[in-house]
């Protein structure tokens, strides 16, 4: 049986409607098997009666399920195999006599309802249900007004042994219907189990990358409300971090060894965002852009993008990597207004724009090599819990000149106040680490 519906061409829309096809075939093959044994046992008892109604039965089951596998077409297939598990078994009893003759026969019809149920669904199951409650009330009428009880010679203990075997017949059909509707169904709740988790890998996927470009309220915001992002920020502090000497560096790297290092820069600087809960912005060369503020649950920003500052620049003059290229960095930072928001529709940024970005990054490019420079607002800020050096007047391009003070390092508790021998401050960064030297 498994090889003939293996063989069958038809193409279901769903694993759903292959299921149902397959039970209903099995069903019409039980229902033949199960009437020729039915009709073999009456017969080796003595029992004999016409054979025209299960022969016609088989072989009109015979000659709908040949059209159903020639024109594929399910629906005629499904109606004509159900009137015959309704019908048929109603007629031979009546044809034996009463339902105690015939040993409950019309049990039999039963499969009609319960196979519409599975093959069909529970609202066409319906008008068969109904119609075997009628042609069950229309039998006991006969049974009471025309039933001819033992006339027709049957014994009441052959009655007794068909009942038996009707209801054990019945009953394992029924069972091992079931029982392969509901071992197929577990199948294919494992199959979507597999492919809603592999979904769900894909979707974690897509969300990573998401909040590898996006900070996660604006990932979540494109989410769930598509469109135009734009929000103003009020006060937020922007970096930007420049290497030194990295351009002329990557004339003398393959481009497979000027990558990876500035992948392993980029990556420690990373990991310092997470750190200090910033938000990276981009990069832009070998140009790396910070901003804290945008997270209104963390008001100590100002505070944590200098730390940061001081680590980054820790981190590339201290890094093994990092010593042997003679590499170093100067930043820029800023504090006021910013304008932020989502442009593009393919490879999509998210940026910041405004006269603190400018500074930030103006600053910046007139910093030397170590140093770490920022303006007025600034500095009022965090000037209580930061060394600086004393103020310098630059010349800002479109801004003309501006006060900016050079951060050197973060005051501690139990460091405040304290110098060297040598005049200059000493401090602990916030990774514990001592400057070699100070700017």
């Amino acid at each position: 049986m498994q090889r003939v519906l293996e063989n069958i061409e038809a193409k279901p829309s769903t694993k759903e409607d292959k299921l149902q096809r397959d039970l209903l075939i099995f069903a019409c093959a039980f229902m033949n098997v199960a009437v020729m044994l039915w009709l073999a046992i009456y017969w080796i008892m003595g029992l004999h009666f016409s054979t025209n109604v299960p022969l016609s039965y088989q072989v009109i089951s015979v000659v709908s399920l040949i059209h159903f596998f020639k024109t594929k077409k399910f629906e005629i297939f499904r109606f004509v195999q159900l009137s015959l598990f309704l019908f048929v078994p109603f007629v031979m009893q009546w044809s034996i006599g009463s339902s105690v003759t015939a040993s409950g026969v019309m049990l039999w019809a039963l499969l009609a309802p319960i196979g519409a149920l599975i093959v069909s669904g529970w609202r066409d199951s319906i008008p068969w249900f109904i119609a075997y409650i009628f042609m069950t009330v229309v039998s006991g009428f006969f049974d009471y007004y025309l039933g001819s009880g033992t006339d027709n010679g049957v014994a009441m203990k052959t009655i007794g042994f068909f009942f038996a075997l009707n209801f054990a017949g019945m009953s394992s059909i029924i069972y091992f219907l079931v029982r392969y509707f509901v071992v197929e169904m577990e199948k294919i709740k494992s199959q979507l189990d597999q492919q809603h988790q592999l979904l769900a890998e894909e979707q974690n996927k897509s969300e990573r990358v998401l909040l590898n470009v996006l900070p996660s309220n604006i990932a979540q915001r494109l989410k769930n409300t598509p469109g135009l992002i734009a929000d103003g920020h009020a006060d937020v502090t922007v970096m930007f971090a420049d290497l030194v000497n990295f351009t002329q560096l990557t004339e003398s790297l393959s481009p497979e060894q000027m990558v990876s290092l500035l992948n392993t820069i980029f990556s420690g600087f990373d990991q310092l965002c997470e750190k200090y809960n910033v938000e990276k912005i981009k990069t832009i060369g070998d140009a790396y852009m910070v901003v804290g503020g945008l997270d209104r649950d963390n008001s100590n920003y100002t505070n944590d993008i200098a730390d940061m500052a001081l680590e980054m620049r820790s981190f590339v003059i201290n890094h093994p990597d990092m010593s042997r290229f003679n590499l170093d960095i100067h930043t820029g930072i800023a504090t006021g207004p910013v304008v932020a928001g989502v442009i593009g529709t393919k490879r999509f940024i998210y940026d910041l724009w405004g006269d603190t970005v400018n500074i930030a990054s103006r600053l910046t490019a007139e910093a030397v090599a170590g140093v770490i420079q920022v303006e007025k607002t600034t500095y009022n800020r965090i000037r209580h819990d930061y060394a600086f050096e004393p103020p310098a007047t630059l010349h800002i391009k479109g801004k003309g000149e501006m006060v900016m003070y050079r951060l050197t390092a973060r005051l501690s508790g139990k460091n405040a106040g304290q110098f060297s021998a040598s005049g200059r401050y000493r401090a602990v960064l916030p990774t514990d680490v001592h400057e070699k030297n100070s700017p």
